[in-house]
């Protein structure tokens, strides 16, 4: 038997409730295929997030990185962003 002596970090999403408005507009926005996804940047010193924006498989990465509280923030702006430009 193996046992895994290296343990894979982790980071857990910061918690967020999300309101109708903003579950519509990300509906629709996964609909037409466009992502938006946060992931930890284990390269960076404070361990902040990162957003990566999916484009019909087309992948942009923010160059920006965000702390726990305002990473939704940043989130939903790409959203609304692509929503208004698109709808």
């Amino acid at each position: 038997m193996y046992k895994n002596w290296h343990k894979t970090p982790s980071k857990k999403p910061p918690q967020r409730s999300w309101n109708q408005d903003e579950m519509k507009v990300i509906g629709w926005c996964m609909n037409k295929n466009i992502k938006v996804s946060i992931s930890p940047d284990w390269k960076d010193e404070l361990l902040r997030w990162k957003i990566e924006i999916n484009i019909n498989g087309k992948v942009h990465i923010d160059p920006n990185r965000y702390d726990d509280n305002v990473v939704y923030n940043k989130f939903n702006e790409y959203y609304k962003y692509y929503y208004d430009k698109y709808n």
